[in-house]
């Protein structure tokens, strides 16, 4: 009974402990060297979520946030409306990659490396949710490039991209290096755009519903070569030059010759050359400036091989009234510092109040970045 006692004294101690911790390195992340525009500010919205990545948020105000090497689900409520996170619920483990999350009509969709689940009436059964339902296990198992992002486009259908399983090559499967599309209940599934090495973050124009999207280009073309994209696909059907063509004028050294006379969909923008470009979101609400109305804000995780770190930081594309880039600059940076970074951002969503929230992965947090006149 005695070493029971201790054994339950010592795991109290190391749980507090463990809290403490959490608590204290949330409130010591270096908030104060992030530069924003005039206006802005940054917090924390939420902390302790290792590996942080995507989200979605339901209708009653809760936040679902995938991981990609970690397995969990997280469930983020704010129950005070204070625009903090009170509490931070793990409601699934061991799921293969679930870095996709979507929400519509009571469930909660999960994409892992080879299947889209959903969590049926999530809201009625937090935390200790039901067994999921598998909507499709028809995709690719490869775990290179095998993390999806989802999104349940204006149409109500379920998109899911499937990214190249290589750093560069060419597969007869068309499933690779595309964005797939599917109905909600998984039947139908089928190709919408090829040519995409690995896109982690889409959204439709508020105005026009077409789709835009981000892709990472390929590695080991040096420092500078090539850029990642942000693309436009105003219908189905377009190819967008992987692997033969990357950015808006670099052949691939290995297949560029083969992808001679094919109509390629061109980069809407290029991005920096391997800054990693992931989650991005058009900003429909009023609490910016309305110079922030319907431009695209990106997350940019950051590069991993290049000589000189690139990335780890929140761009604008600005787009005119034709849906036309009329430049990308930056908007939030300050998570590199000289060539160490302490956060990486990964998916950006905006909330009903108008609000952006932040996710990252390397500091298991969730920003909020909020503007006052």
């Amino acid at each position: 009974m005695k070493k029971k006692g201790i054994f339950v004294v010592v795991t109290l101690a190391l749980a507090l402990l463990l809290f403490t911790l959490t608590l204290s390195s949330a409130q010591d992340l270096p908030l104060d060297k992030i530069k924003l525009p005039a206006g802005f500010k940054i917090e924390v919205y939420a902390s302790d979520l290792p590996g942080a990545r995507s989200m979605t948020l339901s209708p009653e105000g809760v936040l679902f946030v995938g991981t990609r090497g970690q397995g969990n689900i997280y469930a983020v409520i704010d129950n005070d409306q204070d625009q903090r996170a009170d509490q931070v619920m793990t409601i699934a483990r061991g799921l293969s990659m679930p870095n996709g999350v979507a929400f519509s009509g009571g469930s909660l969709y999960v994409a892992e490396v080879h299947r889209v689940i959903r969590f049926d009436q999530i809201m009625d059964h937090l935390p200790n949710v039901v067994s999921p339902v598998v909507v499709n296990d028809s995709f690719p198992r490869d775990f290179h490039h095998g993390w999806k992002f989802i999104r349940i486009s204006p149409d109500n259908q379920l998109y899911v991209p499937v990214g190249a399983p290589c750093n560069i090559c060419e597969k007869k499967d068309p499933r690779y290096a595309s964005i797939m599309r599917m109905n909600l209940d998984g039947s139908e599934l089928e190709v919408f755009a090829n040519g995409i090495r690995n896109t982690v973050g889409f959204d439709w124009h508020p105005k026009t519903q077409e789709l835009w999207f981000t892709d990472n280009g390929r590695d080991r073309l040096g420092d500078n070569s090539p850029p990642d994209e942000l693309n436009h696909a105003p219908n189905e059907g377009l190819h967008f030059g992987y692997p033969y063509l990357h950015g808006r004028n670099t052949l691939d050294p290995k297949f560029g010759k083969k992808g001679k006379g094919k109509n390629f969909a061109l980069p809407a923008q290029e991005l920096g050359p391997h800054v990693a470009a992931l989650g991005m979101r058009f900003y429909d609400k009023d609490m910016f400036p309305d110079s922030y109305r319907n431009q695209i804000f990106i997350a940019e995780h950051g590069s991993w091989n290049r000589s000189t770190p690139l990335g780890y930081r929140i761009t604008i594309v600005e787009l005119d009234e034709r849906g036309i880039s009329k430049g990308y600059r930056i908007f939030a940076e300050g998570w590199l510092q000289g060539n160490r970074p302490w956060g990486r951002p990964v998916d950006v969503l905006v909330m009903p109040d108008g609000a952006l929230l932040v996710s990252d992965d390397h500091a298991g947090v969730i920003y909020r970045i909020s503007y006052k006149k």
